[in-house]
């Protein structure tokens, strides 16, 4: 079932790991960065909740979606009283947990713009729309998540292996070359003059400069 739902969140351009137990849990939030924890309350191991005490107890502010076949309303009194942000019992439509999960988002992110904009480029995450120079660009779903890291950054610098584990996830080949292949589509998307710098034997990151006073035409 984990699996299913990772792979129905990767087609919603949403990168997860699993953790089957709460020791695996646990290692993975000590090693990487994650925006959402979803935890299944019956795992072996440290369980559901125990994970949440220790993501609440962390300071982090991680959002916690807990995930259970209880829906009585004393299990949720519980959960909620663990630190969780929202309740999704089984069974449930995938649809309804990306839902949840991009309103948890928001309100994670809500101390920043809801637009991101920098140079002449601007990134609306929850209409998952960019615009450069106010003309439209047609993404694709990884080329969109590849470009949100990026301008993330706010033009500093991001490594390929950075790209590989935000914009994919910990199952994606370290010695790909998707990540190459999909800042030159999106290049080509997003037009001249060039807007994605490669630092050599660094990384990628957004040329801020480009585009400033653009409207004139030309490459500058």
């Amino acid at each position: 079932m984990a699996e299913a739902i990772r792979d129905g969140l990767r087609l919603e351009a949403i990168a997860a790991d699993i953790a089957g137990d709460g020791d695996t849990a646990l290692e993975l939030l000590s090693v990487n960065s994650y925006d959402i924890a979803v935890l299944d309350r019956d795992i072996p191991g440290p369980s559901g909740d125990e994970v949440a005490r220790r993501i609440v107890a962390s300071g982090s502010g991680m959002p916690i979606l807990m995930l259970t076949a209880a829906d009585r309303l004393d299990d949720k009194a519980s959960g909620f009283g663990l630190g969780a942000d929202d309740y999704l019992t089984k069974p449930f439509e995938l649809q309804e947990l990306v839902l949840r999960l991009r309103a948890l988002d928001r309100r994670r992110a809500h101390a920043r713009p809801p637009v991101r904009k920098i140079a002449d480029l601007r990134l609306d995450p929850f209409r998952r729309e960019v615009y450069r120079d106010d003309r439209y660009v047609a993404l694709t779903r990884k080329q969109f998540a590849v470009l949100e890291v990026l301008v993330a950054a706010e033009g500093g610098v991001v490594s390929a292996e950075e790209l590989l584990e935000r914009a994919w996830d910990e199952n994606a080949d370290p010695f790909t070359n998707a990540v190459r292949i999909t800042v030159s589509a999106l290049r080509k998307r997003l037009g001249e003059p060039g807007i994605i710098a490669t630092v050599p034997g660094v990384g990628y990151r957004i040329d801020t400069a480009a585009g400033t006073g653009s409207g004139g035409g030309g490459h500058g």
